[in-house]
């Protein structure tokens, strides 16, 4: 997979693109609340970007047939590199919100058409395993970036990360370096539309569980900012885990089918997510492992999930309705993420994080009813 044609230059711009969002993710909610603004208002720098995020990214399919896969693939980039360090003119929250909305636009191209790009690099039969090289590609961003973000922005070196958010810019000369997307071919009657019902059951598992990622991602450095060690932890192994997940989910499903493998995302989700708000309750050493061990256990529902799900994204949509597949898949990956990051803040700000992670929890297992009754019947 690795010597098929344009797989590295997808890997090196999906390293660079990820790196800057990561990197953003939770040392901006972070400084932000250092830079004097309500805690219970530090995960709106996230919730504005993910909101032009999704709102741009149903227009993706339009823009690539008006400019082309390539320059819409330039323009993402720059618009999600460029303005990062434009972050440190002000540090008002108006000023951050409107950067972090044009970064959003960018955002919004790259996680559309990246894994598009995936499948038409994969020969067939190979979807899932390119679709996990592509999610490592993607998640090892999230392993380094965060945790050294915030040690960064706990350090007061907050200039840094934002200056390397800039780094997107740097893969723009890849874009040209993929094969040609196949022609389309003329649409079969009763193909002409997205299969909305089952598509909305299967990617509500995924909705509930970024959820709860964006949540632990914006809202647990706030939370728990006095045990430094321990949040760094949780987030290096969260994101460890997730992308051994989303990688190894590719292989297994391309044998055994992703549809078998949900309900055993499902179970993990639930039980890491238990073992974090547990351990958010209390104070030492224990708690504090627990909050680690459930941060690892819930990458691995976190991670294996967004493989799962996007493979049965374009199983259901075929392979003339792929672009508007992602750009769903892409939306409701992008609001989980914005919604948890402002409603786990508001729960945990107002109630406590134990009581937002159980809520998470009972969330995972009703979407994930609806989610295997879904795959089911599209088997």
């Amino acid at each position: 997979m690795l010597r098929s044609p344009g797989m590295p230059a997808l890997i090196a711009m999906s390293l660079l693109g990820f790196t800057s969002f990561f990197l953003t993710l939770s040392a901006l909610p972070l400084w932000a609340v250092d830079q004097g603004v309500p805690e219970a208002l530090a995960g709106l720098v996230t919730t504005v970007m993910l909101v032009a995020t999704v709102g741009c990214q149903v227009l993706v399919p339009a823009a690539v047939r008006l400019i082309g896969q390539p320059a819409t693939l330039a323009v993402g980039l720059f618009a999600l590199g460029a303005p990062t360090p434009l972050l440190l003119l002000s540090d008002q929250l108006g000023w951050l919100l409107a950067v972090s909305a044009v970064r959003g636009l960018g955002f919004a191209i790259l996680t559309v058409l990246t894994p598009l790009v995936a499948t038409q690099i994969a020969p067939p039969g190979s979807h899932g395993r390119a679709i996990g090289l592509y999610g490592l590609a993607v998640a090892v961003p999230n392993v380094a970036a965060v945790p050294l973000a915030v040690a960064l922005t706990d350090a007061g070196h907050f200039p840094v990360v934002a200056g390397l958010g800039a780094v997107p810019v740097l893969a723009i000369p890849l874009v040209r370096r993929f094969p040609p997307p196949p022609p389309a071919r003329p649409r079969q009657a009763g193909r002409a539309r997205l299969p909305v019902a089952s598509l909305a059951g299967i990617l509500g598992l995924l909705l509930a569980l970024t959820l709860s990622g964006g949540g632990i991602f914006a809202i647990v450095p706030v939370q728990l900012n006095e045990s430094g060690a321990v949040v760094t932890w949780a987030l290096l192994l969260l994101g460890v885990t997730s992308a051994l997940a989303r990688w190894r989910a590719g292989s297994l499903a391309d044998r055994a089918g992703p549809a078998r493998l949900l309900p055993a995302c499902a179970v993990v989700g639930v039980l890491g997510l238990g073992l974090l708000g547990w351990g958010a309750a209390g104070t030492g050493a224990g708690p504090g492992a627990l909050v680690v061990l459930g941060a690892a256990i819930f990458g691995l529902a976190y991670g294996g999930a967004q493989n799962l799900t996007l493979l049965l994204s374009f199983d259901l949509a075929g392979p003339d309705r792929r672009t508007p597949a992602s750009a769903a898949w892409n939306a409701t990956y992008d609001a989980g993420t914005a919604i948890g990051a402002l409603l786990i803040g508001a729960v945990a700000a107002g109630s406590s994080l134990t009581v937002a992670m159980l809520g998470c929890a009972g969330l995972v297992v009703v979407t994930a009813v609806v989610a295997v009754v879904s795959a089911r019947g599209r088997a």
